[in-house]
């Protein structure tokens, strides 16, 4: 199953997204009961999400790192 966490779980009280996944608490909670044609939908807007989060995170994430990564093979 798809899933965009990071085990980064903590929320920005500002936008109500997950600093780590840029998902709701609505859509956490609710990811397993959702459609893959759902998840996908959600996890297509997730960058977008994520750059309204003001985070500088200490470390580079999963997320980052996999993105990081799938670029760097790709070359």
């Amino acid at each position: 199953m798809q899933s965009p966490c990071v085990l980064i779980c903590s929320m920005d009280m500002k936008t109500g997204l997950c600093f780590g996944c840029g998902r709701t608490r609505d859509e956490i909670s609710g990811w397993m009961t959702y459609s893959n044609d759902e998840r996908t939908e959600i996890m297509s807007e997730l960058d977008a999400r994520m750059a309204t989060i003001e985070q500088k995170p200490r470390r580079e994430t999963r997320r980052k790192r996999m993105a990081r990564e799938r670029v760097e093979s790709s070359s």
